[in-house]
């Protein structure tokens, strides 16, 4: 875009101080009412001590959102030996954990699909968004690449396409969203041989998590992981070791999103409604740059040609003369040479004409 990122902020922040000074009624970008799902909406069980680590998962993952096949096969398993995270092109990886001389334990990776998401509490521009079904879903037509939700999400998922230049997209798992429209399986969830996945509704899947808990209690922690954590998620993880061994976060409490967010998003709204409005100076500003330089541009071809022009007319008059001195000079060459052969063939015919002469005058 033809312009300045510090001079269009100047224009984002000229027109919100008079948009406000001339009365608008307040707005909130989020709101501090906890949010406690919507009814009936899917999870994820994730029962890490059944996982083997075999990355099938990946496998359809890579499948279903038809992603670039990576370097590596899925049946490689020495990769799980590297801590790995999700990227624009990754929407899932599992990692490997070593405790002493235990079994190593897998835990899978992705979008936890929080129940009042931080990445669509910062997105003013609501890109981002929560369904009914539980997936948190992407409408890259909203978008305008600000990537604040990737700075917003605690678990560091979505990803930006930085390697496409004209069309960059935020990527992220979206809970295989298109499927469960269609009434399939989420593709990792339909592809895991162990069982270690299970889908269902949010509320059912608690309840049996913590039946595996009271049933088993030296086989799991007392504590279901996404229950609570960031006001709650869709994906739920049940482990036998403590989650921060295990390359999860334990630091970020109860509140959700919408909480933690409420004061310093409550300007964002002023803009949003602005936004339409300042996209179309941006672009009325970009245009007239773009046909101001055009001009330029036209001109300075012009000028340029007509210089050419002059020069070569220049350069051309310069060889005329230069031939034709050369050519008067090779003519008057020429000239003088016939004469002096000419003075020659005179003195030669004067002194066979004398010749006989003399010859009469010696026989006298």
């Amino acid at each position: 875009m033809a312009i300045s990122r510090r001079k269009f902020l100047s224009c984002i922040g000229a027109a919100a101080l008079t948009t406000t000074t001339n009365g608008l009624s307040k707005a909130y970008g989020a709101s501090n009412k906890h949010f406690k799902g919507h009814p009936d909406s899917f999870g994820i069980l994730h029962d890490i001590t059944k996982c083997i680590g075999c990355r099938k998962c990946e496998a359809a993952c890579n499948k279903v959102n038809e992603l670039t096949q990576p370097e590596k096969s899925f049946e490689d398993l020495s990769i799980l030996d590297q801590k790995r995270r999700t990227d624009a092109n990754i929407y899932t990886v599992v990692n490997k954990f070593k405790h002493d001389t235990r079994a190593p334990v897998f835990v899978k990776k992705q979008c936890n699909h929080c129940m009042e998401p931080a990445c669509a509490s910062a997105c003013f521009v609501k890109a981002l968004n929560k369904t009914k079904t539980g997936a948190v879903i992407y409408d890259e037509s909203l978008c305008v690449g600000c990537r604040y939700c990737m700075i917003a999400c605690p678990f560091e998922i979505p990803a930006y396409e930085y390697h496409k230049a004209l069309t960059p997209r935020i990527t992220k798992c979206t809970m295989c969203y298109p499927r469960l429209l269609e009434g399939k399986l989420p593709g990792c969830v339909e592809a895991c041989p162990k069982e270690a996945l299970i889908f269902g509704e949010r509320d059912k899947l608690l309840k049996a998590a913590w039946q595996r808990i009271y049933r088993y209690p030296d086989q799991y922690l007392e504590h279901i992981y996404g229950e609570h954590e960031m006001g709650g998620t869709s994906w739920l993880y049940l482990s036998k070791h403590p989650f921060s061994k295990i390359g999860m976060r334990e630091d970020l409490g109860k509140k959700s999103a919408p909480e933690l967010t409420t004061g310093p998003l409550s300007a964002v709204p002023i803009v949003v409604g602005l936004w339409p409005v300042l996209l179309t100076g941006v672009y009325a500003i970009s245009k007239r740059k773009d046909k101001i330089t055009k001009e330029e541009k036209e001109k300075a071809v012009a000028q340029t040609t007509a210089l050419a022009k002059e020069d070569t007319e220049k350069k051309l008059e310069a060889l005329r003369e230069k031939m034709t001195r050369e050519k008067t000079s090779a003519i008057n060459f020429e000239v003088k040479k016939a004469l002096e052969e000419a003075e020659k063939t005179d003195a030669a015919d004067k002194t066979d004409d004398k010749a006989p002469e003399e010859s009469g005058k010696e026989e006298n």
